[in-house]
């Protein structure tokens, strides 16, 4: 299924993110538990010794070079380099009848690991993310022992260095995996794959397909639709192709197709918020106006004969969703627009009077404010379809049409689009320095 929205992570967005993801491993490597370590040690010409290393404590765990690299077609690998760790824990011997105990240092330095992160997604379109390999290298280890037998602890210090690699090596990558799957992939799943908007509408963003990655950026295709929330019925047209701009400066891209508005159109057009009733009431104050037959006997004079000095009431629909379109100078639609008129007779019933329809050149200005796509549209030039009327009677019909599109129609539509329709974006993430583009 082709995305109707797509989301760009290039490597400086990956960097950024990468930045935050090495402090909270640091944090994670630091609480590594060791076991207690016990064995024996032959040393030549004096026998056997036996060891026990006990309550093992990592003071730190530092990872001062990291990096994350895309690998095309295959997901994200995290490259650590020159780590090193501080810990310390206490010991004791016996050899024969003799028997030592204490504390001791030990320095882990030279730490490289690797990390490979395969990327997917759910049954439910969330995105998913897992450690498909890892492998840890420690190059060099160094224990400090204090005690009153010197000489006897370096003759088995390397053994104890030999046991500490081993075991650092695996829990290095047991914490790394558990971190993934305890930090890393909760926390992508709180992308929102819904989002509702209004008591009316909602936005499925659920996965497409799993993340692509390439050479230059993570891509990943959301449907991007709008549905209903009292009827969720399939739309009636297929999203296009989205060619997606090859621009990689920036830290991340949202890109929306006309499939993405336009399933909102068909989304509030199927729920009737389309449909707008203008009476006297709903004319602003300070327009000097008045909703009745008499403005509009100007140019249908029957409707003073048949009723006089009536209060009106007009009901604007459209026959069907406008559709628009998306070029280099931004967003248009030319809407069908049903105006019907009626007279509100003293006991409010209403007496249907006449029929116009007209198209209209509306453009939208989009933007990005707290995470939300908002606009704003304009009306342009529009044509009536009337009977024939002689040039003032047409010039009267043109101004009130005006007054309706600018007072009344143009405010309602622009606060709604003002509180605007959520960004797919994971918890506790803002955006700045936001540039809007539109493309053919």
């Amino acid at each position: 299924t082709n995305p109707g929205f797509v989301v760009r992570i290039t490597q400086a967005g990956l960097d950024y993110a990468h930045q935050h993801g090495i402090t909270v491993l640091e944090k994670e490597l630091a609480q590594v538990k060791l076991p207690d370590i016990s064995g024996d040690f032959r040393i030549r010409h004096v026998g056997k010794v036996h060891y026990e290393i006990s309550r093992l404590d990592l003071r730190s765990f530092n990872l001062p070079y990291s990096r994350i690299s895309l690998v095309p077609n295959v997901g994200l690998q995290v490259s650590i380099s020159n780590a090193f760790t501080e810990l310390d824990g206490n010991w004791r011997i016996k050899l024969y009848f003799i028997r030592d105990h204490g504390s001791f240092d030990l320095k882990v330095e030279n730490v490289y690991i690797k990390i490979d992160l395969k990327l997917g997604s759910d049954a439910a379109g969330k995105p998913t993310v897992d450690t498909s390999d890892c492998s840890t290298r420690i190059s060099k280890v160094r224990v400090h022992f204090s005690g009153k037998f010197g000489w006897l602890y370096n003759l088995f210090h390397s053994a104890v260095e030999s046991r500490f690699r081993k075991i650092l090596e695996s829990k290095v990558c047991e914490m790394v995996a558990r971190s993934v799957r305890s930090n890393l992939q909760p926390y992508i799943q709180t992308l929102p794959v819904t989002a509702r908007i209004d008591a009316m509408a909602g936005i499925d963003y659920s996965l497409v397909a799993p993340p692509t990655a390439t050479a230059q950026s993570l891509d990943v295709d959301l449907k991007g639709e709008f549905f209903s929330l009292a009827h969720r019925s399939a739309v009636p047209f297929p999203p296009l192709a989205l060619a997606f701009p090859p621009d990689h400066d920036r830290m991340v891209y949202f890109g929306a197709s006309s499939y993405f508005f336009n399933t909102a159109s068909f989304t509030y057009h199927a729920a009737g918020a389309l449909v707008f009733e203008i009476t006297d009431s709903t004319i602003p104050k300070g327009i000097d106006f008045h909703l009745n037959t008499t403005i509009f006997s100007a140019f249908i004079p029957q409707l003073e004969k048949m009723y006089p000095d009536m209060p009106m009431k007009l009901r604007l629909s459209t026959p069907s969703a406008p559709f628009l379109n998306i070029g280099p100078a931004g967003l248009s639609l030319k809407p069908v627009v049903d105006i019907q008129a009626y007279a509100i007779l003293p006991n409010s019933s209403l007496a249907p009077l006449f029929l116009l329809s007209l198209t209209s050149n509306v453009s939208a200005v989009v933007d990005v404010k707290s995470g939300h796509i908002v606009g704003s549209l304009n009306v342009g030039r529009y044509t009536l379809f009337l009977p024939p009327l002689s040039a003032p009677q047409v010039r009267t019909l043109q101004s009130i049409m005006n007054i309706f599109a600018s007072s009344i129609l143009l405010p309602r539509l622009n606060a709604r689009l003002e509180q605007g329709f959520p960004l797919p974006l994971p918890d506790r993430i803002t955006l700045s320095n936001i540039l809007v583009r539109f493309h053919q």
